[in-house]
């Protein structure tokens, strides 16, 4: 239970006990990921519920800032970031890795997290209209099982955070979190499209930045949950 509670630390701004932690169990702490994402979703979909009681609108803005502040914007930061450096992509390598290391906000990150804000706003007060807070409840879980298969799957873009995690994950981890995400998707069938998702999101992180770091697990979260509120809402609307 401590690699859970380092993950709590380290992907959210919820209060827990202050320990000790070494490197190789941050590290380690990937593995409870996903778990992490079932007690943002709960926070989500219980702030969605409360402000439905007004309007679905309503709703839909609690939902989203409790979604921001448990996060504490770690993943948008990572969306911006990369967002910045993809821009530079068409430059040298040296180029784009100084842009990733680069604390000041570009207009690239700017667009990036504006379109992600209001992106989640419109989709999450959609399926608070259609009642499918179960859905929005299992979003974040699924979209944080994508850095355990990037992690393994995808090269290093830098040393940094994200090299941290490389082949921490085990594979009965993958084998947990697979029956549990396959579990899940018959509550929410949407969450079937998740392995697409991370599909998606390693070959476009490969075709243009050329490898996996932390603003690209971030980042990677960020347009997970993005298209996994969207499959749901899709769902909703065929059913």
């Amino acid at each position: 239970m401590k690699g859970l509670l380092i993950a709590i630390q380290f992907l959210t701004r919820l209060p827990t006990p202050r320990i000790a932690v070494s490197s190789e169990e941050f590290a380690a702490s990937m593995r409870w990921f996903p778990a992490v994402g079932l007690i943002v979703g709960a926070l989500v979909a219980g702030a969605g519920w409360a402000g439905s009681a007004i309007d679905p609108w309503t709703g839909a803005l609690c939902a989203l800032l409790i979604w921001v502040a448990a996060t504490g914007a770690l993943h948008l930061d990572g969306l911006g970031d990369l967002a910045d450096a993809s821009g530079a992509a068409h430059k040298d390598r040296a180029r784009l890795l100084a842009v990733l290391s680069d604390p000041h906000v570009g207009s690239f990150a700017i667009v990036a997290i504006a379109l992600q804000l209001m992106t989640k706003l419109v989709l999450l007060r959609a399926l608070i209209d259609g009642e499918a807070l179960v859905a929005i409840a299992l979003v974040p879980f699924a979209a944080r099982i994508g850095p355990l298969i990037w992690s393994r799957a995808l090269p290093d873009l830098h040393a940094g955070l994200g090299s941290r995690f490389r082949n921490v994950v085990r594979p009965i981890d993958f084998a947990i979190w697979s029956a549990l995400l396959l579990a899940a998707a018959w509550i929410s069938p949407s969450l079937l499209t998740a392995p697409l998702i991370f599909a998606f999101w390693g070959w476009w992180l490969m075709r243009k930045i050329g490898g996996i770091s932390g603003d690209g697990h971030g980042a990677g979260i960020e347009v997970g949950e993005s298209f996994l509120v969207a499959a749901a809402l899709l769902v909703v609307h065929l059913a």
